[in-house]
């Protein structure tokens, strides 16, 4: 695991460094330096994980990732699921990588998780699931909100890749004050929420951004959906992947 671990960290410095991309990291003294911790993440994009995964690496730690199961199909990723300690995680049922990731959690690892699930489409916070607040309480570690704000402009959905040679794209790293394991998962879930939404607000106050584009909120002035648009945009997807499960039969 740690050969491949180490060459996966020296790939993405080199990516950054080849994309041109300026990091900003703020808060880095709250990633514990040791023992277990759940490190929840907001989801814009495609490539979260690399600024998530380097803010833990300036940090002397490595973040295990849950990821959907399905990019077990890709022969490269399988690879690296198998060589990270990457927790697959299918979406029907969710146990399995559940357990693992509280084992690991036990264990004193990092473990690197999306509250929303899916990639948000208005670029601000979705409801929250309560797996990430559930595990830190079964494993009894602390949980690290951690705002992550710039890498949707790389990759997200609905739009095409930029280019990544020299993009030049900012991208800032935020990490928030831990909470610890007390109470129940719903009232830890209201909690680390109530701490990312300002931790959100406060990035995006301070990076700029031009009215009318794709990646901006739509309440700094860009195109982006709304939040209820984004919901309505999702209930289509969801409606759309249940027919292609059921044979593909609906209407077109």
């Amino acid at each position: 695991m740690q050969p491949v671990f180490r060459a996966l960290e020296l790939s993405a410095l080199a990516a950054v460094k080849v994309a041109g991309a300026r990091l900003d990291f703020g808060g880095l003294d709250h990633i514990p330096a040791g023992g277990g911790a759940v490190i929840a993440i907001n989801h814009t994009g495609y490539v979260d994980f690399l600024p998530a995964a380097l803010a833990a690496y300036r940090r002397g730690r490595r973040m295990r990732f849950m990821i959907k199961a399905e990019m077990q199909q890709v022969r490269a990723v399988n690879f690296l699921i198998h060589h990270t300690g990457t927790i697959p995680v299918d979406r029907g049922d969710g146990s399995d990588a559940y357990r693992h990731a509280v084992t690991a959690l036990r264990a004193g690892e990092v473990v690197g998780v999306y509250p929303e699930a899916t990639i948000s489409r208005s670029f601000e916070l979705k409801e929250f699931k309560s797996g990430a607040a559930r595990m830190a309480l079964e494993a009894q570690v602390p949980i690290v909100p951690l705002i992550v704000w710039g890498a949707h402009r790389l990759w997200t959905k609905d739009h095409p890749r930029a280019r990544l040679i020299r993009s030049g794209i900012p991208i800032t790293v935020l990490v928030g004050e831990s909470l610890a394991p007390t109470g129940d998962a719903a009232g830890l879930n209201a909690r680390l929420r109530a701490q990312m939404e300002p931790m959100l607000a406060q990035v995006q106050q301070d990076y700029p951004h031009p009215a009318g584009e794709y990646w901006v909120p739509r309440r700094l002035g860009g195109s982006a959906p709304t939040p209820d648009e984004a919901s309505v945009l999702e209930q289509r997807e969801q409606a759309d992947r249940t027919r292609k499960g059921a044979g593909g039969q609906g209407p077109n």
